[in-house]
């Protein structure tokens, strides 16, 4: 009896284990090709022209879409064909969950290309010079956005150029999403 409590611990961590390496946070970052509001997904292609399915739940976070288009007949939470996006999501076995989806462009996210100078405790914030020389501090919104922030920050990746884009809330440029350049 004690043998078989013991296998069904351990079978139960394996469970567990390979279940919490499956939620690992990603994000991509392209143009929607195709938008299925009855199966909740839409495809995002991206500038080297890889195509992501990405699903979407009742918890998907949708910002920046336009909220008037969210009940247009070509339209999905806001979004639609050909809305620059950038889709947070998490990988259980071959499906891509949708966590938040943030539309790219007017009323959506901006962005700001430069240099990342300083990553600051535990990636909460960055500050990133930009072309013109001046710098800007920016807020990390979310944990793999943090992340990122971390692994852009060390070494010689501090020098590596990179695309921010944030939102300006109650005064403070937040960012979502960092992309190597």
């Amino acid at each position: 009896m004690k043998n078989l409590l013991r296998f069904l611990v351990v079978a139960a961590l394996l469970v567990f284990v390979v279940r919490a390496a499956d939620d690992v946070p990603s994000a991509v970052h392209g143009t929607i090709t195709k938008l299925d509001s009855g199966t909740k997904t839409m495809v995002v292609k991206t500038k080297d022209g890889t195509e992501h399915t990405v699903h979407f739940v009742d918890k998907t976070a949708v910002w920046g879409a336009d909220k008037t288009a969210a009940g247009a007949k070509d339209s999905f939470k806001g979004l639609s064909e050909g809305s620059e996006v950038v889709a947070h999501y998490t990988k259980k076995g071959a499906v891509d969950t949708a966590t938040e989806v943030d539309k790219v462009g007017k009323d959506g996210l901006k962005s700001i290309d430069g240099t990342v100078t300083k990553v600051g405790k535990d990636g909460k914030t960055v500050v990133v010079k930009g072309a013109d020389g001046t710098e800007q501090t920016f807020e990390v919104a979310g944990h793999d956005t943090a992340d990122a922030a971390k692994d852009i920050g060390k070494g010689t990746d501090k020098a590596a150029k990179t695309t921010v884009y944030y939102t300006e809330e109650g005064g403070k440029k937040v960012a979502h999403f960092f992309e190597k350049l």
